[in-house]
């Protein structure tokens, strides 16, 4: 099996309960810019450590060696909980049993809101110093000016092909939403089994249909919202699989059973790794589509009342230490966060550590350093009824995503 382990876990969304309620919280926040640090509710040290960390984190992102060298520098040993969906993110983190989580922008908002997450004091994180300009005080990691994480790491959505069957090799997401092209691959097509899929509908539709006005695919009015989930009903009678696990799709890839669709990393590194004839764009690849491409970043936030908060904030400095951060982002397959992690002998110390080839031009190839590139990837958020601009609370939210997603799949 390939070294990228990815989302290989990731299961089907579903609604977290009272998140109609949290919705009504969240339309009132709003990320920005300015400093992040000097909030009144932040931590304003960090003493010793207590010697226990509890994380919950994507499957991946707490591996070793730098788990074990995390703990063996630190004391704190970290109990592990590898959640599958954000949703099951927000649900354990509202256990009060966690301390901290590596949460991705379509849960960031409802950890905020629900009040499960603290503030961060970015002081007390030295390598927050150096990580990319363009992960700092986002809307999914910062809101109403305040910082609640630490940017980890990010990723693009990729659309994925088998060249034998598909020709000329795609440029545009029309391959698969067109539908005079659609049709031609019929019952071959394999997408994401995920409310949040009706954004790759908006970001084409933002290019093909600029009279709707589509500016955030992630705010979305109803006229902008029923265009997308059309769009979705007209592809699909074509879609011969709707994905949430790495290995059906990889499964469905080699025999031959999809041949084009939305993929990342993991698979499309898997597939090649097997030999299979595949293609994708994507950061791997040098670009997206024409369109652009939804995708995500991921932000480590602390528990609100963190049992060990003095070790929480000692793992997030040292996961965005620059050889730790080269070191998971190679082993996962995702443009790093820090941005020291892309010296090229820092990248090659690193796979050598993680047991992974040697790749000094790994960031080159991920565009980790490429402002430019990750200004066509829509990064992950909690859609809300607040709009963000003068249509006010007319946007659909999480609520109403998710029930079109059921319609959207009959």
């Amino acid at each position: 099996m390939s070294r990228f382990r990815a989302r290989s876990a990731w299961l089907p969304a579903a609604i977290v309960g009272g998140l109609a309620a949290t919705m009504l919280v969240i339309a009132g926040c709003g990320g920005g810019g300015g400093s992040s640090s000097d909030n009144g509710s932040a931590q304003k040290s960090v003493g010793a450590g207590e010697g226990s960390l509890n994380l919950v984190a994507w499957p991946g992102y707490v591996a070793d060696p730098w788990k074990s060298d995390f703990e063996k520098s630190t004391g704190c040993q970290i109990k592990l909980k590898e959640a599958g969906t954000s949703d099951e993110m927000v649900d354990l983190m509202r256990t009060g049993q966690w301390d901290g989580v590596s949460a991705s922008g379509n849960a960031t908002a409802k950890l905020v809101s629900g009040g499960d997450v603290a503030p961060v004091n970015t002081d007390l994180v030295p390598n927050y110093a150096t990580i990319f300009d363009d992960l700092k005080n986002q809307p999914y990691n910062t809101f109403d000016g305040t910082n609640y994480g630490i940017p980890h790491g990010r990723g693009a959505d990729l659309l994925m092909w088998n060249p034998n069957v598909v020709k000329p090799d795609p440029t545009s997401w029309s391959v698969i939403l067109d539908p005079a092209q659609e049709a031609k691959y019929k019952g071959k097509i394999s997408v994401y089994d995920d409310p949040i899929y009706i954004a790759d509908a908006a970001v084409y539709l933002k290019a093909h249909q600029p009279d709707l006005g589509i500016t955030n695919p992630y705010e979305l009015d109803d006229k902008q919202f029923t265009a997308a989930v059309d769009l979705l009903k007209q592809q699909h009678p074509n879609v011969g699989q709707y994905w949430a696990l790495a290995t059906p799709q990889i499964n469905s890839f080699t025999n031959g059973d999809s041949v084009v669709g939305t993929t990342w990393q993991y698979q499309y590194f898997a597939l090649l790794d097997a030999g299979a004839s595949v293609k994708a764009s994507g950061p791997s690849t040098g670009f997206v589509p024409s369109e652009g491409a939804t995708g995500w970043s991921d932000t480590w936030m602390i528990a609100k009342n963190a049992a060990h908060p003095n070790c929480m904030y000692k793992w997030m400095n040292f996961i965005t230490s620059p050889s730790a951060n080269a070191e998971v982002a190679q082993y996962f397959g995702e443009a790093p966060a820090q941005s020291k992690s892309c010296d090229p002998s820092t990248l090659t110390a690193a796979a050598k550590a993680a047991a992974l080839p040697a790749n000094p031009k790994f960031c080159d190839q991920y565009h980790a350093a490429d402002p430019e590139f990750w200004k066509k990837v829509y990064y992950w958020q909690v859609p809300v009824a607040d709009c963000g601009d003068d249509r006010g609370n007319t946007c659909k939210d999480y609520n109403d995503w998710s029930a079109a997603w059921t319609q959207i799949k009959g």
